[in-house]
């Protein structure tokens, strides 16, 4: 099968599945069920093919595809993916079958929820193999829409309200992101993200955007952060999050914190780092307080809740703000040791990896809980849970320590990377951010202590099932790959450590 065929394929058969989905009124849902789980699996497929052609030994693009599209305006229908990208197209591919399977298990109207579902991932993927900003952001904005109708249709009692500020909170951020690439073309002629970065690397975009205006590079820069900081989300722009997390489907959630989460992070890598370092280095210094700000309110927030799902939900902002702090450690450090800058590259986007499994399979666990509980997730509703569901407690255990930072699990590596080099770059950032590492260690042993130990209570004195064959199949490749790559880190750390070397020679160069 050519690249071609590959990349175009890799998104395409999500959005035909939900297409087939929407057209076929009659479908009965086990048929629907399964249609759709195809459609999604199919991601895990592609990326496997791909990852057969990769080429460990190169940084750049192994699969490309750009013809012309609307040759007015420049825009070309450009696809490509390099190690960094093949790592999230195969997070998507394992997390999305996963968090649809747990989508549909319970939800009415199966053929909608797995028709949005699928539309959902398919412009998750395109996000991740787009080159032109014409095609990234219709996949950018695409995802949106049924990730509304996902929490809005199936959510919790206040979904609605959650859905909409959700959607208000990351179109804002898209205004900036559409005005910031407006004017890049208005100055360039191009919104190709190859073509603005060799631009740059040429010493050219700076003076072109300058010719509109002394602060037009700085007010291009500012919109393209704050559109993908809402969606990474970068503090303090991660108002829409816990009410989101708290109110989606635990399948959603899943998905909304393994995948989505992990395309604004991903749009920091793509598109700031290669066309804005300058702006980067610029303000290294406010971007390095306000990752530290989401790793230690992050943790804080999350040892204050009493709801399983809020304490998950900033969980998450803490972790990811993690990858975040690596980066801006990074710009902000100048000419430095390159084993340093390497080591806090392949961190953080490891961590990101990890973390999508690890906070996935945490939502799954909240998912059970609310399930066999009626709906609620307070913590005051359980005890005694490794008592009554051994098998469960112990997969649940091990996705807390992957989230804790456990050696041995796959969420030890990256934290370990990110602060061996920000203690190198950032020594006072890496210090405080240690505190966070104190505080998550807290907040999540008192949830496994109050929830899995003790005498049964609440929800769990009567009638609770351990794990049944479908939940097995959810819960239990998500534990195997965490104890994967926790043991076999170099499985993932060889697709992104070619680029992360050509990223640190760069910025070690005299």
């Amino acid at each position: 099968m050519t690249a071609s065929l590959l990349l175009t394929g890799l998104v395409a058969v999500p959005w035909l599945g939900a297409l087939l989905l929407g057209v076929a009124g009659s479908l009965p849902a086990r048929a629907a069920r399964s249609l759709a789980v195809l459609a999604s699996a199919s991601t895990l497929v592609f990326g496997v093919l791909l990852l057969a052609r990769f080429d460990p030994s190169l940084p750049g693009l192994f699969v490309e595809e750009r013809v012309p599209w609307i040759r007015s305006l420049g825009i070309d229908y450009h696809l490509g993916l390099d190690g960094m990208g093949l790592l999230f197209v195969l997070l998507t591919g394992i997390l999305g079958p996963l968090a649809l399977v747990t989508t549909l298990r319970r939800a009415t109207r199966v053929r909608a929820a797995g028709a949005w579902f699928l539309l959902l991932q398919g412009s998750a993927l395109g996000v991740f193999v787009a080159l032109d900003f014409f095609p990234w952001f219709i996949c950018w904005e695409l995802s949106l829409v049924p990730a509304f109708f996902l929490i809005r249709g199936w959510g919790g009692a206040h979904a609605g309200t959650a859905a909409y500020r959700f959607v208000v909170f990351t179109l804002a951020g898209s205004a900036g992101l559409l005005l910031a690439f407006a004017a890049l073309y208005a100055a360039t002629g191009t919104m190709n993200f190859t073509d603005l970065a060799r631009l740059r690397a040429a010493g050219e975009l700076a003076g072109k955007l300058g010719a509109l205006g002394a602060w037009t590079p700085v007010l291009v820069f500012l919109g393209v952060l704050v559109g993908l900081g809402v969606k990474a989300p970068l503090f303090p722009f991660h108002a829409w999050m816990p009410a989101t997390y708290a109110e989606a489907p635990a399948g959603v959630s899943m998905f909304l914190t393994g995948v989505m989460s992990k395309m604004g992070v991903y749009g920091f890598f793509r598109l700031l780092w290669p066309i804005f370092p300058e702006e980067l280095r610029a303000y290294a210094g406010p971007l390095l307080v306000m990752a530290l700000g989401g790793v230690v309110l992050g943790a804080l927030a999350a040892l204050r809740s009493g709801n399983l799902r809020h304490m998950l939900a900033y969980s998450s902002l803490n972790h990811v703000s993690y990858c975040l702090l690596a980066l801006f450690a990074v710009a902000g450090a100048g000419p430095a040791d390159g084993v340093a800058v390497e080591s806090a590259l392949v961190g953080a986007l490891l961590q990101a990896f990890n973390h999508g499994l690890s906070a996935s399979a945490l939502f799954f666990v909240a998912g059970v809980l609310e399930q066999r509980s009626g709906g609620d997730s307070d913590f005051a509703r359980f005890g005694g849970v490794r008592n009554a569901a051994p098998r469960f407690a112990l997969l649940a255990g091990v996705a807390l320590f992957s989230s804790l930072g456990l050696p041995g699990l796959n969420g030890f590596v990256g934290e370990f990377l990110i602060f061996r080099g920000v203690f190198a770059l950032q020594p006072l950032a890496a210090a405080v951010a240690t505190v966070a590492l104190l505080v998550t260690a807290i907040f999540l042993l008192s949830f496994w202590q109050r929830v899995f130990h003790g005498p049964r209570s609440g929800a769990v004195a009567g009638s609770f099932a351990d794990l049944d064959a479908a939940e097995w199949r959810v819960l239990g490749p998500l534990v195997v790959l965490m104890i994967l790559l926790g043991v076999a880190p170099q499985l993932l750390a060889g697709l992104i450590n070619p680029l992360a070397m050509s990223w640190a020679a760069s910025l070690t160069l005299p």
